[in-house]
C-alpha cells in the first residue's frame, strides 16, 4: 500500500479518462497529477507497480508479443515510450524485455516524490522530441525505425520515423493513417486482418455461417465440443468440395472461434475471392516450392493462441482417387504440430461434393425441398510421435478416416457420372481413364 497525503483531484482525474479518454482537458489535469503523488514513498511505489506487472503483462495482446519478438531477433533496441510516470512503467518494461523507456519522470527529494516533473510532460510533441533525443544520444537512425500508437495525439512521433504503424487507432488516428498511408494494424488479429466497425471479418462471416441462412443443405454435427474453446489447435479435415470450408466455417461458429485457413495460392490469386481469403487470415500456400513461408506464418497464429485450419490432401481428389477409401495427406499439419506442440483436431466431413461438387462452378442453393446432408465429426486430438513427419501424416489421415461414415472405407466401383462429378468444369468423363486419374492397377 502506499500511504500519503490524499488528493481530491485524484478520483477527478481517474473519472475525466474513464468519460473523455485522452484529449488535451484530461491530459492538463494528468500533467498536474504529480501533485497528488507529493509524500508517497518512492520504494513503495516500485513495489506497489511490481506488483501489477505481471497483470499488465499478461494483458499485452498476442501479435504485439510477436512483432517485440520479431524486432529484438533482428537485433532491433525496443524502447517503450510512454507518458505514464517512468517510476510506475519500469518494473513492466523490465519484464516484457524493453531496452529502455522514455517516459515522465516525478522528481522525487530522496525518499518521497516531491510533487514535480523532472523535464518535459511526455507527451504529444513533447514525446517525439523526446524519443528524438533518445535516438540521437544512441545512434538510431529514424528513419530505419518503427513506431506505434493508438492515439492522434501521438501523430507527431508517427511522422518522425520511417516505420509508422497505427494500432487499435482511434477514429482520427485512422483517418489520418489513410490519408497517410500508413499500416493499420489489430494486435488482437495477425497482420492484414482488417476490422469492419472494430470487428473482424471471419467474426462477421462466422454469424452468415448460420444453418437457417443456408436452407439449401441441412448439416449433422457431432464432437463440437472436441474443439478447444481457447488456446491454439490445427483442425484438420479430409477435402472433397469446394464447400468444405463454408462447412468448416459452421462449425467453427457453432464453437465460437475463428480460424485461419490454409489454401493454396489459387484461391488467394483470384479477384475478390483473394482480397476476401486474405482479410480473412487466410494463409496463402504455392504448393512446389518448398517454401516454408506458410508454416512459419502458421506457427505465429498458434504461438499467439488462435487456430489454423488445413486440409492434409492439399486438394480435392479426382477421378477415381475421389473413392479411395485410404486418404492420403501432405505433412504440412504433422511438421507443424512437432514445431509448436498445438494439439491436431480431425474433421470427418462427408456429404459436401452432393452440395457443390467439383464438376460445379456455383454450390446448388435450389435444393430447398430436398437439401442434402453434411456431415462432421470431431474427433480427439490426433496422438503424434513427433518422430516422423510421414508415420505422424498418416496417423492424422488415419484418424480423419475413422470418423467418416462405413460406406467411404469400403472400396466399390463408381459410375460414370459419379467420376464425371468429380472433375473440375469443363472436363468430360472420359477424361477420367488418362494416367493422373484412372483406377489403381488397371491399364
Amino acid at each position: 500500500m502506499i500511504s500519503g497525503e490524499p488528493n481530491p483531484l485524484e478520483p477527478l482525474l481517474f473519472r475525466l479518462y474513464d468519460l473523455f479518454g485522452e484529449n488535451s482537458p484530461t491530459m492538463f489535469v494528468t500533467r498536474h497529477a504529480s501533485r497528488a503523488a507529493r509524500g508517497w514513498p518512492v520504494e513503495s511505489v516500485r513495489a506497489a507497480a511490481a506488483l501489477a506487472a505481471p497483470t499488465l503483462a499478461d494483458n499485452v495482446l498476442p501479435y504485439a508479443r510477436r512483432e517485440i519478438e520479431q524486432h529484438r531477433a533482428e537485433g532491433r533496441a525496443v524502447v517503450l515510450a510512454t507518458t505514464t510516470p517512468r517510476q510506475i512503467l519500469e518494473p513492466f518494461a523490465e519484464l516484457l524485455g524493453f531496452d529502455d523507456v522514455i517516459a515522465t519522470n516525478y522528481g522525487h527529494d530522496g525518499d518521497t516524490f516531491d510533487g514535480r516533473v523532472i523535464g518535459e510532460f511526455v507527451w504529444g510533441r513533447a514525446k517525439a522530441r523526446a524519443v528524438a533525443a533518445w535516438a540521437a544520444e544512441h545512434g538510431v537512425e529514424l528513419g530505419d525505425s518503427s513506431a506505434y500508437s493508438d492515439s492522434y495525439y501521438d501523430v507527431p512521433l508517427l511522422s518522425i520515423v520511417g516505420r509508422p504503424h497505427a494500432v487499435n487507432p482511434d477514429p482520427r488516428l485512422a483517418m489520418i493513417a489513410v490519408l497517410r498511408r500508413w499500416p493499420i494494424r489489430h494486435f488482437d488479429l495477425p497482420s492484414g486482418v482488417p476490422k469492419v466497425g472494430w470487428v473482424e471479418p471471419q467474426r462477421l462471416i462466422l454469424n452468415l455461417a448460420r444453418a437457417e441462412l443456408m436452407p439449401w443443405v441441412r448439416f449433422q454435427v457431432h464432437g463440437v465440443r472436441r474443439i478447444p474453446e481457447s488456446g491454439p489447435a490445427i483442425i484438420v479435415g479430409n477435402h472433397r468440395s469446394y464447400f468444405d470450408p463454408i462447412a468448416v466455417g459452421h462449425l467453427l461458429a457453432r464453437r465460437g472461434r475463428p480460424a485461419r485457413f490454409l489454401g493454396k495460392k489459387e484461391v488467394f490469386d483470384a479477384p475478390v475471392v483473394g482480397d476476401v481469403a486474405r482479410a480473412m487470415g487466410g494463409i496463402r500456400v504455392e504448393r512446389g516450392t518448398g517454401s516454408d513461408e506458410p508454416l512459419r506464418a502458421a506457427e505465429e497464429v498458434l504461438a499467439a493462441g488462435d487456430m489454423v485450419a488445413m486440409m492434409p490432401q492439399g486438394t480435392i481428389p479426382r477421378g477415381y482417387e475421389f473413392f479411395n477409401p485410404v486418404l492420403k495427406g501432405r505433412w504440412g499439419a504433422a511438421r507443424l504440430a512437432a514445431a509448436t506442440g498445438a494439439p491436431v483436431i480431425p474433421v470427418g466431413l462427408w456429404g459436401t461434393e452432393r452440395v457443390w461438387p467439383r464438376s460445379s462452378r456455383l454450390p446448388n442453393v435450389t435444393a430447398i425441398a430436398s437439401p442434402p446432408t453434411v456431415t462432421m465429426r470431431v474427433g480427439k486430438p490426433v496422438d503424434l510421435e513427433y518422430r516422423s513427419e510421414e508415420r505422424d501424416t498418416e496417423r492424422i489421415m488415419e484418424a480423419i478416416m475413422s470418423l467418416l461414415p462405413p460406406e467411404a472405407r469400403a472400396p466399390r466401383e463408381p459410375t460414370d457420372e459419379e467420376l464425371a462429378r468429380t472433375l473440375p468444369p469443363g472436363v468430360s468423363a472420359a477424361d477420367v481413364l488418362d494416367e493422373s486419374t484412372r483406377r489403381p492397377g488397371t491399364d
